[in-house]
């Protein structure tokens, strides 16, 4: 099957390199999906998770946000935050899930409504991605091993 380079960057550190199937972005007008010798594209992404198909399985990478460029047969993401899902602690996702919601729900008078609903977002896209830790198989894609 034919493949295309993915690199998953954040200011911090390299997240992911690898030759890859097929992608799922969360872009700001909903989802896109990404083939090998997809047309040039340039786009903002919005937080969520990333959906990466490999060898006929499926992994997970939760951002809170980004770009995402697509020339030639490479794919690069500039996130903001990007983590895969066996870096993601469910509880401490859960616990800023449930502060953010606090935030929101007494809308005191100081409150940044903007930061609060990105916190929400955010926590939304990690207890998704945490959520499913086991690499999955394309439906149709032959048993590995």
């Amino acid at each position: 099957m034919a493949t295309m380079q993915l690199d998953i960057v954040t200011a911090e550190r390299l997240v992911s390199s690898e030759e890859v199937e097929l992608l799922v972005v969360p872009g700001i007008n909903g989802e896109l999906g990404i083939l090998p010798r997809h047309a040039p594209l340039l786009t903002a992404l919005a937080p969520g998770e990333i959906r990466v198909v490999k060898n006929g399985e499926e992994s997970f990478v939760a951002i809170s946000g980004g770009f995402m460029e697509v020339i030639g047969n490479k794919v690069t993401i500039l996130a903001d935050t990007a983590e895969r899902a066996d870096e993601i602690d469910a509880e401490r996702a859960e616990e800023a899930l449930a502060r953010a919601q606090e935030q929101l729900d007494t809308r005191s008078a100081d409150i940044d409504l903007g930061r609060a609903m990105a916190s929400i977002r955010k926590s939304q896209a990690r207890l998704k991605v945490a959520r499913r830790r086991r690499p999955r198989r394309e439906p149709g894609a032959p048993r590995s091993g």
